[in-house]
């Protein structure tokens, strides 16, 4: 009787703890540290997190079968987090390239600012010190065109030549009235007839010679160079700024809530997510943003090929130094054709000057004798840095620019992979895989680009982003139009200039390397870069892409055969194998 009792006992006992034991399991399971973690990352409003998991959820995103600490609110407020988390981390890695940009963008033009205010105190002190009769009315109009071309350098509409003939025709009547043929110049004032005649006729006159057109020509294509860095860069800013305020698609941001916090719901909240499958959400995500990776690239380069051109034959620095002496000589040229000039003038102007009494012609000898032996002012003050300090500042600044930007040449390409990095994605063992927690990523892990999205199995793609597509398409028309106002760039010659100006720099550079040491030989014809040139270093205030040494390395110019040099030696001319045997016959009948 008590055996066929005991099994029964046994048996409604068991279930007992069985059910005991799925209602403690239940019950026991605490969302604690969901709720740490909900308030830690400020996902949202705290009581929105359940004290223990509930087994009677319906989830949207998050789905999985058991009990779960998560509810269709905190499902929300995940994907509100997750979008402002990840357009966070993009603007903090924007940020020191936007930075790069926007501190050389002004470094350039202070520097460029510098040299036109050098350059108008020299021409002043010419005008003041030799030509001292031209310096009050003169002086004006030495301003206004280095207004003007400071105006043309920070991208307004001014023309160079323009504003260089500008100049000479409003010093003409001066020139003619003070210089040519002293005396008259009460009959000339500035809106006299008179004046507005000489300033109308100046051109045709030619009193200047062809020191005007040289001056302007050598000005635009010096400061040409310059004008277009400075909108290149501003060009590169407002791409990075799209490039923060980027679009996230709804797709998109589910798959990040999948991958960021779906574990939390389980109460994984340390488990990371895979390597593998990061960088497809953050490949899928990103696709409209990496599409900027080929036309950024070509901009890259523009950037390099603008600033070697500065320091190529259409040099700046040393344009805007030599105005003064395109100044002097035409208003040399013009003292000594002066009898030529006034016969000119008096036959257009209708206005008899005659020859002054108390002037005898001079020759052309003894006119630059006593101009060059008058005594110069000061143009620039003992603690001001001198010209070959200031020509030393922008070679280094370009040279800087230059070894700075060569990192973040494939930017785009590299941001999924910084944007994992700072999830802590691994490629190590138990990791999240947006289902469960796995050993390895099993799944096929795709490219970048939209293309390479069709085959993504995380995140699904629909169409690029119309911001993106209007950012793409204003970059690369800039990048058409500067190569089509600048044919020319990428020159070797200017490249061989920069190297000289940055001779002092340390050995190892990348102008010692060979093809053997992994340099891209002169017709490879592609392009030959590390697996990441944008690579990411851990911080106390956080995360910031770290320099990488291989990548500071310049790109070198197509290598250009010197006429004159040396043929390279070679095994395989007939004439070297005769010599070769004909040496060791010799030394078997010698020894």
């Amino acid at each position: 009787m008590s055996r066929g009792i005991c099994p029964r006992v046994n048996f409604w006992i068991l279930t007992l703890v069985i059910f005991a034991g799925i209602m403690i399991d239940a019950n026991a399971y605490s969302c604690h540290e969901v709720r740490t973690a909900f308030q830690q990352r400020q996902v949202g409003p705290l009581q929105r997190v359940p004290e223990a998991p509930d087994v009677d959820v319906d989830l949207l995103i998050c789905k999985h079968p058991g009990p779960s600490c998560c509810n269709r609110k905190m499902e929300e407020s995940y994907q509100n987090a997750v979008k402002r988390e990840t357009l966070h981390n993009i603007d903090a890695y924007s940020s020191e390239l936007e930075h790069l940009i926007f501190r050389h963008l002004n470094a350039f033009q202070g520097m460029f600012q510098s040299l036109l205010s050098f350059s108008q105190g020299h021409l002043s002190s010419l005008v003041e010190g030799t030509y001292s009769s031209l310096s009050h009315s003169a002086l004006p109009h030495v301003n206004q065109l280095f207004s003007s071309l400071s105006f043309y350098l920070r991208g307004a509409n001014v023309s160079v030549e323009a504003a260089v003939h500008q100049f000479y025709n409003n010093i003409f009547p001066f020139v003619y009235t003070q210089l040519i043929n002293p005396g008259i110049e009460d009959s000339v004032t500035g809106g006299s007839e008179m004046g507005d005649c000489l300033r109308m006729i100046r051109q045709d006159v030619n009193p200047f010679g062809h020191h005007p057109a040289i001056m302007a020509q050598e000005l635009a294509g010096a400061l040409g160079a310059g004008r277009q860095l400075g909108l290149a860069l501003e060009e590169g800013l407002e791409v990075m700024n799209a490039t923060e305020h980027a679009n996230l698609s709804k797709d998109c941001v589910k798959s990040l809530v999948k991958m960021v916090f779906c574990s939390h719901c389980r109460g994984l909240t340390l488990i990371k997510p895979c390597m593998g499958y990061c960088l497809n959400v953050m490949r899928g995500c990103l696709a409209s943003v990496s599409e900027l990776n080929q036309p950024w690239r070509r901009y890259i380069t523009l950037l390099e090929q603008l600033i070697l051109a500065m320091a190529g034959h259409h040099s700046m620095e040393l344009a805007l130094l030599g105005v003064r002496g395109h100044v002097n000589e035409a208003l040399l040229y013009a003292q000594i054709h002066g009898p030529l000039i006034t016969a000119t003038v008096d036959k257009v102007c209708g206005l008899s000057t005659g020859e002054p009494t108390d002037m005898q012609p001079i020759s052309p000898e003894a006119m630059t004798s006593t101009i060059t032996s008058s005594p110069l002012l000061p143009f620039a003050a003992p603690s001001q840095p001198t010209p070959e300090q200031r020509l030393e500042e922008l070679a280094h600044l370009k040279r800087e620019f230059l070894m700075n930007l060569q990192r973040y040449k494939s930017f785009f390409t590299a941001l999924p992979e910084m944007l994992c990095e700072a999830e802590n994605a691994v490629d190590e063992s138990t990791c999240w895989s947006g289902e469960d927690v796995v050993e390895s990523y099993s799944g096929r892990v795709v490219g970048n680009g939209l293309h390479a999205q069709r085959q993504n199995p995380e995140v699904k793609f629909r169409k690029m982003d119309s911001t993106m597509v209007e950012v793409k398409e204003r970059l690369e028309n800039f990048i058409q139009e500067t190569q089509e106002t600048f044919p020319k760039l990428g020159q070797t010659e200017a490249w061989e200039k920069l190297q000289e100006l940055g001779s002092g720099e340390e050995e190892g550079s990348a102008t010692d390397c060979d093809d053997e040491d992994g340099c891209q030989s002169s017709g490879d014809g592609q392009e030959k870069h590390s697996h990441k040139e944008v690579s990411i270093e851990q911080e106390s205030h956080g995360k910031q892409p770290r320099r990488d040494s291989t990548q500071e390395n310049l790109d070198r110019p197509p290598s250009v055969k010197a006429i004159g040099s040396s043929p390279p030696v070679t095994w395989l001319q007939p004439w070297s194998i005769a010599l070769l045997f004909a040496g060791h016959f010799l030394q078997w009948i010698l020894f």
